[in-house]
């Protein structure tokens, strides 16, 4: 007994090396493979702007190699996993240690132990590293490589609390300036206050909107006054940010998950059309992760059997479903934010799917 608790120990040890060993290298040889492409599409950006190697490598590649990562993690660990089981059935090394007395379910310890390695790692990395990396590559990318499309949104309607509703004719999303500003406070269905300027800009140091140009209505009943600031500034604490009217659709990706939170509050009173991009993202970081179990449990059950033509055939149909779980992934998403799907409905579904033919091919492994 001993001796069999010994061997399935460096079992363990054996295949959670080979998993992790080959995942990490699969990984590293995919994203720079990525980053040698998208160097050589966007060098005519890079020289255009006169940019260093160290200002290419720190102001962009920090923020998207992290995003890559993530991306292709999924990807990545199903054919790594692949790959070396299907190595292992064609060396004839699985049919021992199942004749030895290892059941199938005790043979899939150490791939869990190994998909739960990864699922920790994306998960930390989707809370807390890739929302500031996302927001370093998100901010290069609209300011260079997007330097020529729109930048402007106009005729912004929001409501930002119970009883304030704003209008901004036109915001500028690179000078964070708005023209010709409208603030109406009602107190019930009573107009109270309007509040007009011709400008309206956001001070990122005092974390206050400066109005220019302005008119206060103050409204009591029948009882109207004016003030007039023509030629002053005034500073206001709204609860707004220039994110609120960004042009840009990666801006939610960047958030932290504070701020993610604070803004699916104040989207359920904005209702700005943009709660479902705000929870699908949410969801995503949570449950994304959870396809390093589902993708493990489908790589051993495909290539745990010898079969004739060696790797290839398995590799082969790992990397079909590979492409198929990232389509299933974006088809989701888009019927999420555009289509009306439930956000959390739109993460479980690749999920659940894979999970179910997992399980099947589990039933048709070796045993």
């Amino acid at each position: 007994m001993k001796f069999l608790f010994r061997r399935s120990k460096i079992i363990d040890a054996y295949i959670i090396g080979k998993y992790l060993g080959t995942f990490v290298y699969t990984l590293a040889v995919f994203v720079v493979v990525i980053v040698i492409f998208d160097l050589s599409e966007k060098l005519d950006d890079f020289l255009e702007n006169d940019m260093t190697i160290w200002e290419i490598f720190s102001q962009y590649y920090a923020g998207s190699i992290p995003f890559y990562v993530n991306m292709l993690s999924p990807l990545m660990n199903f054919i790594a996993v692949i790959f070396f089981t299907a190595k292992m059935a064609d060396h004839t090394e699985i049919v021992p240690i199942l004749s030895g007395g290892v059941s199938f379910n005790r043979f899939l310890r150490p791939y869990f132990i190994s998909a739960f390695i990864i699922f920790a790692l994306n998960l930390g990395a989707n809370l807390f590293l890739l929302p500031y990396t996302n927001k370093i590559k998100n901010s290069f990318e609209n300011q260079v490589i997007k330097k020529n499309d729109p930048y402007t949104k106009s005729n912004i309607h929001m409501k930002i609390d119970e009883h304030t509703y704003i209008f901004i004719d036109n915001f500028d999303n690179r000078s964070n300036i708005g023209y010709r500003f409208t603030l109406d406070r009602f107190k019930g269905d009573v107009l109270e206050k309007k509040l007009m300027a011709e400008q309206i800009s956001y001070d990122s140091v005092k974390r206050v909107w400066k109005l220019s140009n302005y008119t206060t209505r103050n409204i009591d009943g029948l009882k109207e006054s004016m003030v007039y600031g023509n030629t002053k500034t005034k500073d206001t604490v709204l609860d707004m940010k220039p994110d609120d009217f960004s042009v840009y659709d990666n801006v939610v990706e960047s958030m932290t998950s504070r701020e993610l939170a604070d803004k699916i509050k104040k989207e359920k009173i904005r209702g700005s059309g943009v709660m479902n991009d705000l929870l699908f993202e949410q969801y995503k970081r949570f449950i994304q992760p959870l396809s390093a179990f589902v993708l493990t449990l489908i790589g051993v059950a495909l290539s745990s059997r010898k079969v004739r033509g060696g790797v290839g055939l398995p590799l082969g149909i790992g990397i079909v479903l590979s492409f198929l779980f990232i389509v299933l992934n974006q088809f989701a998403k888009m019927f999420s934010t555009k289509g009306g799907l439930p956000p959390l409905v739109a993460n479980l579904l690749p999920v659940v799917i894979f999970a179910i033919l997992g399980l099947y091919l589990l039933r048709r492994a070796p045993k």
